[in-house]
């Protein structure tokens, strides 16, 4: 709601005329997104801007968002089996830096939140100086460059600065090793997490292959690995979390078979195992032979996945936007194509060796909590 529009109006706006609306956060931005026909485009500028400048949130609204997101939380990670293990990975890894708060928050956060707190993180950080604005499909530049002006010209921004993260993630000096817990785990579990550079670093396109050879797929290395030949796991993948100032590889494995019952199950002998499995299949790749023709077919998919998402306006839209977030330009956007079209074998060995097999990790158990009056 804001002073000229309704609860509920940006459905109106654009659900009413055949569009949808969304919104989302991520580590690095919050994202509002429109997808309405051409002719109804100046409508949503003015209602953007409107947005912008004059939100009105009342305490029965935002009591009834917080539950929401709540509500969202007890789904995705509570109810989860493996839930609390990928929310839990960024608060074991990241040392400093506000990385290690996940976005969605923990629900003690959530009711600690109050309506005030909402209102100045509206105020300090949505702004026009703070902003980028992205129009995508068949419409008029110049048109669209004159209602910008008419709409989002006449909104000021506050004099203070904008507050930007300043601090920067230590290199890690040494192994770490953590156990985590939750009440009814079905099999343990094992994620190994390395320290990573950037999204705008020259390694990322080499790192963002070597990932999906890694885990993209019942035919990737760890999968086919862990899961089919030595049936240690029932699934395994890699992660490469890339994000502006810094970035979290991740290589785990949940175990075959169920938990431990009646006994320590962070001394389940699986663990060490599935440890061994992944490294062996991370120095397999480092190390081995990579086949012209795997290469190509992870290439392929992450350039197809890349085109097919641009043949939309809003596919090309947020290309762009990411391009901005993470290079700060928005022809970035088909930097990154290039980059991945040019990895080569030796790029990917080349960035496992030094981003993971020569750098220190953080081993992460996920095993069932034990009940009271268990071994301590």
């Amino acid at each position: 709601r804001t002073r000229h529009l309704a609860d509920e109006a940006f459905d109106r706006l654009t659900e009413d005329v055949g569009g949808q609306n969304n919104a989302f956060t991520t580590e690095d931005a919050t994202v509002y997104l429109n997808v309405v026909p051409a002719n109804h485009v100046e409508r949503l500028l003015w209602a953007e801007a409107e947005r912008m400048a004059q939100l009105q949130v009342s305490d029965a609204q935002f009591r009834s968002e917080r539950a929401v997101v709540q509500s969202e939380f007890r789904q995705r990670v509570l109810a989860d089996p493996y839930g609390r293990l990928f929310h839990g990975m960024a608060p074991v890894f990241w040392q400093v830096h506000p990385y290690r708060r996940p976005v969605i928050g923990r629900i003690d956060d959530l009711d600690a939140a109050t309506l005030d707190d909402v209102q100045r993180f509206h105020r300090t950080y949505y702004r026009p100086d703070n902003a980028t604005l992205i129009v995508a499909g068949d419409v008029d530049p110049v048109r669209v460059d004159a209602w910008v002006d008419r709409h989002f010209g006449p909104l000021v921004s506050p004099p203070t600065p904008v507050p930007r993260v300043s601090v920067r993630e230590p290199r890690r000096e040494q192994d770490q090793r953590v156990t985590l817990t939750a009440p009814q785990v079905p099999a343990p579990a094992l994620a190994l997490l390395w320290q990573a550079p950037g999204a705008a670093h020259v390694d990322a396109a080499a790192l963002r292959v070597a990932a999906a050879l890694l885990g993209e797929g019942e035919s990737s290395r760890l999968s086919a690995g862990l899961v089919e030949r030595s049936r240690l796991a029932q699934s395994a993948g890699f992660g490469a979390d890339l994000h502006v100032d810094a970035g979290m590889l991740s290589a785990w494995a949940i175990a075959s078979g169920p938990s431990v019952v009646g006994g320590d199950a962070r001394r389940d002998p699986r663990l060490p195992k599935l440890e061994a499995a992944l490294m062996h299949e991370l120095h397999r790749l480092a190390h081995g032979r990579i086949p012209i023709g795997e290469l190509d077919k992870v290439r392929t998919q992450l350039m197809t996945e890349a085109l097919v998402a641009r043949q939309t306006a809003e596919g090309r839209a947020m290309a762009v936007g990411w391009a901005v977030v993470r290079r700060q330009q928005a022809q970035a956007a088909d930097v990154e194509l290039t980059q991945l079209q040019f990895v080569r074998a030796e790029d990917v060995q080349r960035v496992l060796r030094q981003h993971v097999l020569e750098a220190h990790r953080v081993s992460l158990s996920f095993v069932q909590a034990q009940p009271t009056g268990g071994t301590p």
